[in-house]
């Protein structure tokens, strides 16, 4: 039992002497997230349901607004401050009176917490202007317009205390000058009533002195008392109907779906980098280093059945020219299960006329068997004996059926056997027995030890185990996962094997592991056939 020989098998597959590697493509980039649509929907899912869950549980959020005009507190309330209006009031200083200790524990009076008033008060100062933008946020419209109105006029109120006490101040002063001055006004009084001659004049003089300090003292004094220390007012007040909500639902919608899809995304390509599938023929042939025996499509739709049936043909037209009969070929995966793959190769060498031995170790010779009936069945009218080339009439009415039965003559039966008595009329019509599908005898009259056979086309399939397998034909081994048992590439090492790779399910790491193994055993598989299950 003899194959024919592949051509030799590079151990180093991947070498300088091999193709050039191939240019890794925008549509390989792509196909890591499409192959993993469910994780990547997965996550968006995971991603839209937490931006859902924000919008419906989380309180809502608005801000209220309440904008102060400072004033310089000046004598003349109108007196111009000059081109630069920033620099007659500091309101950096301002600004930090306003967010200051003092005005954050009014807040906390209301029953807020000190920590969160810091973080939903906000402060803005425009560049070259005396206005403060007091913002406020809070859970409902009702707090964020109180708080915020209340933090405005609050800071008016420390800050005007804080004019009242240093004017107070500067009056104390004032007070305290006078009163000295005014004590020294009537020492010298004293003085100029005692005097009779020369030192009159020196004391009259002095004594005018200090009335005029006395006059201007007084005068500041009104000038200081006649200040306006109102530090300005608030020229727009929140209310109601100006809140502006802070809850943009349907942009946090949309920013959890993306977010979640681009996480997917991420998530995909490092368990792509961890879990490496075969995803192209470019990966299967880059991996084993063989040959490309054909690719067979998945069974997506009903309409795609005769596709793939196509597909299963041309791989065993493809296994048929490497083959030599008698011949053993083993059908090795990683981990999947090739079933339908040995079935209907199966099928295809038998329907051009030869023996095919089916075998089995695994307990799925039952539905190796159904496999290839349904497989039969498909097999066009030209090939499959089972399938009438003449359709069959349509049913008559049953009154005119019985009718004709009446007017048919019976047929007296012949005294011989069906094929046994030769006819001499060169006309005679042939009668052949009936052909039973489970009948242990095949298409050529040949005993097969025993054996179910199937009928298909011009030749047969039977079933059985490793150990049952014939000496004729081409015995097909439905190996075991190779991960799991050594049985498949003990069996190739008697014959040959063609590895089956399943698209977007086998691993990189497995499938380089089984060629290593085939290798290591010194078996020269014929190629190895892509094929897609439909699911992902």
């Amino acid at each position: 039992m003899a194959d024919v020989p592949p051509g030799s098998w590079s151990s180093d597959p991947s070498g300088a002497g091999g193709p050039p590697a191939r240019t890794v493509t925008l549509t390989d980039l792509l196909r890591v997230p499409l192959h993993r649509t469910r994780l990547v929907g997965t996550v968006a899912a995971l991603g839209l349901l937490a931006a859902l869950g924000y919008v419906l549980l989380m309180p809502g959020e608005v801000t209220a607004n309440a904008v102060v005009a400072v004033r310089p507190v000046v004598t003349d309330a109108f007196t111009p401050s000059g081109a630069a209006a920033d620099r007659a009031v500091n309101m950096n200083v301002e600004s930090g009176i306003a967010t200051g200790t003092e005005v954050v524990q009014r807040l906390t009076a209301e029953g807020e917490d000190q920590r969160d008033v810091r973080d939903a008060l906000e402060v803005e100062v425009p560049t070259g202007g005396q206005i403060l933008r007091f913002s406020y946020t809070g859970r409902s419209a009702d707090e964020a317009v109180r708080n915020v109105n209340l933090a405005a006029q609050t800071y008016l109120d420390v800050r005007r205390a804080m004019y009242e006490k240093q004017r107070a101040e500067m009056l104390k002063r004032y007070d305290e000058s006078i009163a000295e001055v005014d004590k020294q006004r009537e020492a010298l009084q004293r003085r100029i009533a005692g005097v009779r001659n020369g030192p009159l004049d020196a004391a009259i003089a002095e004594l005018a002195g200090t009335n005029n300090q006395l006059t201007q003292l007084k005068s500041s004094r009104t000038e200081i008392a006649a200040v306006d220390v109102n530090p300005g007012w608030i020229t727009q007040n929140a209310e109601r109907v100006l809140v502006a909500s802070d809850r943009h639902a349907l942009l946090y919608v949309v920013a959890g779906l993306l977010g979640g899809a681009l996480l997917g995304v991420v998530l995909a390509y490092a368990w792509e980098s961890a879990d490496r599938r075969v995803r192209s023929v470019h990966d299967g042939r880059d991996v084993t280093g063989l040959p490309l025996l054909g690719t067979v499509r998945g069974r997506l739709f009903r309409t795609r059945g005769r596709a793939v049936d196509a597909d299963i043909r041309y791989v065993a037209m493809a296994i048929a020219e490497r083959l030599q009969e008698p011949a053993r070929v083993a059908l090795l995966t990683t981990r999947e299960n090739q079933s339908a793959v040995t079935a209907g190769l199966a099928v295809a060498l038998a329907a051009t006329g030869r023996d095919v031995y089916v075998a089995d170790d695994s307990g799925r010779l039952h539905n190796l068997r159904a496999t290839v009936l349904a497989d039969r069945e498909r097999l066009p009218a030209m090939v499959n004996p089972v399938r009438p080339l003449v359709p069959k009439p349509r049913a008559a009415d049953p009154f005119i059926g019985a009718e004709l039965t009446d007017q048919i003559p019976a047929r007296r039966p012949s005294p011989y056997p069906a094929g046994r008595h030769p006819s001499t009329d060169p006309d005679a019509t042939l009668t052949l027995p009936r052909t039973n599908l489970n009948s242990t005898t095949s298409a050529t009259g040949t005993a097969h030890d025993g054996t179910e056979e199937v009928p298909v086309g011009a030749g047969g399939v039977r079933f059985g185990t490793w150990r049952q397998r014939a000496d004729s034909g081409i015995v097909l081994f439905n190996a075991p996962p190779s991960e799991a048992d050594e049985r498949g590439v003990a069996a190739a090492r008697q014959g040959t094997a063609v590895v089956v790779v399943e698209q977007d399910r086998t691993r990189q790491g497995d499938l380089r592991r089984l060629a290593e193994r085939l290798r290591a055993a010194g078996v020269t598989p014929l190629g190895f056939v892509l094929t897609r299950s439909g699911r992902r």
